[in-house]
């Protein structure tokens, strides 16, 4: 079939029901740098581009869908956190936004610790030499395996995530004749303006120990009273995906209200505070992201202002990057399969992935970009929704957006900023093989984590 032969979706969102899409872009050709790695580019004859290498090798190379990651973005946002900080602060990359060895050995290189919530994600980082004392190990329900593993390894800090749990750690700990360092994480009680599913500081959700009612405080003193636990300081976390800096303004004064009280109680300034992460990115041009030194100015001036206020003398800040450094620096390269349109409605573009390789859409009703990238095209911009080859309604990877009217089978597409929690939410549903992730740098591109094979799949079928 000829790119023109399927007959055109409509042109316009005029003559759409209301939905997420708003006009055309002026050129359907550009690559916004806000969305994109920072290498990402296009070649003399329209291919896009990361790295030096073109889209249309990296399909031939490793197949599609693939996760393409620009490894210089990469170091340099590090870089930029790192730097935002200082020497005075403490970094942690989230890991649960996407961890691999090779990631592991990037943060070690560039100067960031690491934080984990699981016993795969803490093995992921002693495997790849992060050393122990650089990590951290969140999750509100870690199991005894999971803690005794991460104390013997000697993690430099441990979060606190319920009455049970510090019981349970300072337990073992004490039964290991360590000492172990950890932060109770608090719900402050802030309305962080984001999706309610990764909204994290209200009472009403299952992280953290609430400071209503006096729990915080409660859980501080039977910390402070275990042998096995040396509580170096609080922890908050306020959600994902967030743009506005007034809600950490909000659980700084609180959090910081609560060290106050802990020094009136028991005369003991505790020595750090950790404000979490889930600063946002730009998955769309309409989103306007804060740079880290702007985030590191702000966070620093908050609780410095908040400790004069109470006189304290202002502890050691920590933040938790994850979605901020990984996110822009990777896309999803896909294959176009089907392009049917539907008369008065849109054209649906079918690719050879789809929710079992991002399920954000599905999950959290995420807003996308996506361009046509092995070639450049004048046609008229037709408003399409990308979606997967998998069999649910709800297997979309793109819900509006504007393609080339041209589009055509065979043709590659790529969705930017699918650095975070889309390799590491990844399924096999509908016994899908999940992609791998290819990191490319000056020319040369390299698998960091293997595609799946069906041998794979079969070999955890004991049958």
């Amino acid at each position: 079939m000829s790119r023109s032969a399927h007959p055109a979706g409509p042109r316009h969102a005029d003559v759409l029901p209301e939905g997420h899409y708003s006009a055309p872009p002026a050129d359907l050709n550009a690559l916004d740098p806000r969305v994109w790695a920072q290498t990402v580019g296009r070649d003399g004859e329209g291919v896009a581009t990361v790295g030096g290498i073109d889209v249309k090798r990296l399909a031939e190379e490793f197949g599609t869908p693939a996760y393409i990651l620009d490894e210089a973005d990469f170091r340099a946002r590090a870089r930029a956190w790192r730097t935002a900080f200082g020497t005075d602060a403490d970094v942690f990359y989230a890991g649960k936004a996407f961890l691999s060895r090779a990631v592991v050995r990037w943060l070690y290189e560039e100067g960031l610790n690491l934080d984990v919530c699981s016993g795969g994600e803490l093995a992921t980082a002693l495997s790849a030499g992060m050393p122990a004392d650089r990590i951290a190990f969140h999750g509100n329900n870690k199991s005894t395996g999971e803690i005794e593993r991460a104390v013997r390894a000697g993690v430099g800090r441990i979060v606190l995530d319920s009455f049970q749990e510090i019981v349970r750690v300072a337990h073992i700990a004490q039964s290991l004749g360590r000492r172990q360092r950890v932060q109770i994480r608090v719900t402050v009680g802030v309305e962080a303006h984001t999706h309610e599913f990764i909204a994290t500081a209200h009472e009403d959700q299952k992280f953290g120990i609430p400071l209503a009612g006096g729990q915080a405080a409660e859980a501080v003193r039977r910390a402070l009273q275990l042998d096995g636990l040396e509580l170096i300081g609080i922890h908050s976390h306020i959600g994902s995906q967030i743009f506005d800096m007034s809600g950490f303004e909000v659980a700084a004064h609180r959090v910081v209200g609560l060290l106050r009280d802990i020094r009136d109680e028991h005369g003991v300034e505790l020595p750090e505070i950790d404000l979490g992460g889930g600063l946002g990115i730009a998955y769309t041009s309409g989103d306007d992201p804060r740079e880290p030194h702007e985030i590191a100015k702000a966070l620093t001036e908050i609780v410095t202002r908040e400790c004069e206020a109470a006189r304290l003398r202002t502890p050691r800040i920590s933040v938790e990057p994850g979605r901020a450094v990984v996110g822009p620096t990777a896309f999803t390269l896909y294959e176009v399969g089907t392009v049917k349109a539907l008369d008065g409605l849109r054209t649906y573009v079918s690719v050879d992935g789809g929710m079992s390789d991002n399920i954000r859409t599905a999950l959290y009703d995420a807003e996308y970009s996506v361009a046509l990238v092995s070639r450049t095209s004048d046609a008229e911009p037709m408003l399409t929704r990308v979606v997967g080859k998998h069999c649910e309604s709800g297997d979309i990877v793109v819900r509006d957006a504007f393609l080339p009217a041209d589009l055509a089978p065979g043709d590659l597409i790529a969705v930017p900023a699918t650095g975070a929690y889309c390799r590491s939410m990844a399924s096999n549903y509908n016994h899908v093989l999940r992609p791998p992730v290819v990191a490319v740098r000056d020319g040369e591109a390299r698998v960091i984590v293997r595609r799946e094979t069906e041998e794979d799949l079969l070999r955890l079928d004991v049958g």
